[in-house]
């Protein structure tokens, strides 16, 4: 019985969850597309591009900075 209440309480929380997410979506995606976003993404991918550089000796530095932009475009206002 008690991983019956288990699983039924885990199914609930599931659903709340869901519910959630369901509800605040634009929220979220207006989060994403905030100047606060714009920076904090920046500094990531400006720090993940330094970091791919430093490790492949700047080989493939141009597909970096494509993968970058690439990025970019999709987070933060610009």
């Amino acid at each position: 019985m008690a991983a019956e209440d288990f699983m039924k309480k885990a199914e609930d929380l599931a659903k709340q969850a869901g519910d959630f997410i369901s509800e605040h979506a634009d929220e979220a995606k207006a989060a994403l597309k905030s100047e606060q976003a714009e920076g904090i993404s920046d500094s990531i991918l400006d720090g993940a591009a330094d970091l791919a550089n430093k490790v492949t000796g700047g080989k493939f530095a141009e597909q970096v900075d494509d993968v970058r932009e690439n990025l970019d475009k999709n987070l933060g206002n610009q």
